[in-house]
């Protein structure tokens, strides 16, 4: 390890050597990082929508029912802010509630510009103290006169918030079991290699190399190969994720008012993660075949 020069050209000449072998363990590592890709960048958006609809679990949007009077509104409102666990209560006029809209949808806000007419109804926002609060007030203020409808999301919250801990969970086995994979198809290559060179290192043996000396290549080869799959990895992830979220990452912006998570910062992430892993990979395979070779 104390010259990189030569372990790696060593590595690289035993690379072309047995290139089909090491071709095979990149296209294994790099399988099970796409895979592994493509969970995190779920993961990370699920946890973003989650976490952008819990801020908002203690709050109730009550819609009006269309051209109600003033007074009715007005005495709505009152009831409302009369209710128990009620904290206070803000008006929403169309106009407003069209704007929030548009600030939300960001660069596809122009989409709401050229609209005939507003089709966004009158609102109260309705801040409560607690959960408890917000599903007794969810079942009472429709009771109201003038009350349309309630928007609460406490059951979106618990079924992404359960969705989230599902692909957490099934994140760490499907990576647990792949890298398990991965470090064992390294293992075999470098293994394979070890055999085709083993009158070589035999002779380097005798004439005193140290172990280090010889295991040094062998581990270059297979952090070469971990970062070469990682790279791969990270782009095919890019590729993937960018071209989702180009087709339906504008129609979820609209349902729920969240943006996604661009792609080049997940990306970024992910590049990093895949390294870490990658190397990991090619190291550890390559420890465990070249010194059941030393120990012999």
């Amino acid at each position: 390890m104390s010259r990189p020069g030569y372990n790696l050209k060593q590595a690289f000449s035993q690379m072309g050597r047995n290139k089909g072998m090491y071709f095979t363990s990149v296209l294994a590592i790099t399988a099970m990082m796409l895979i592994l890709g493509l969970f995190f960048v779920s993961f990370v958006n699920v946890n973003l929508f989650a976490a952008t609809i819990e801020n908002d679990y203690n709050v109730l949007q009550v819609y009006l029912k269309e051209n109600v009077k003033p007074k009715t509104a007005e005495a709505a409102h009152e009831a409302v802010e009369d209710m128990e666990g009620v904290d206070h209560v803000e008006y929403v006029s169309s106009d407003q509630a069209l704007d929030t809209l548009e600030e939300r949808w960001g660069d596809n806000g122009y989409l709401l510009e050229n609209l005939p007419e507003n089709p966004l109804p009158e609102s109260f926002t309705v801040y409560v103290s607690d959960k408890e609060a917000a599903n007794r007030v969810a079942k009472e203020v429709t009771d109201i006169k003038g009350v349309d409808d309630v928007v609460y999301y406490q059951d979106t919250i618990d079924k992404l918030s359960r969705l989230s801990h599902f692909i957490e969970m099934g994140s760490v086995i499907v990576m647990a079991f792949l890298v398990i994979v991965s470090i064992i198809i390294v293992a075999n290559t470098i293994k394979l290699t070890v055999f085709n060179r083993e009158k070589e290192i035999g002779i380097m043996k005798y004439l005193g190399a140290t172990d280090w000396f010889v295991r040094a290549p062998f581990i270059w080869g297979g952090i070469i190969v971990g970062m070469i799959s990682a790279g791969l990895a990270a782009g095919l992830t890019y590729l993937i994720y960018s071209k989702v979220i180009g087709i339906i990452g504008g129609d979820i912006s609209k349902m729920l008012s969240v943006s996604v998570v661009p792609a080049e910062y997940l990306t970024y992430n992910v590049l990093i993660i895949f390294l870490c892993i990658g190397v990991s990979i090619g190291m550890c395979g390559s420890i465990i075949s070249i010194r059941r070779f030393l120990d012999r």
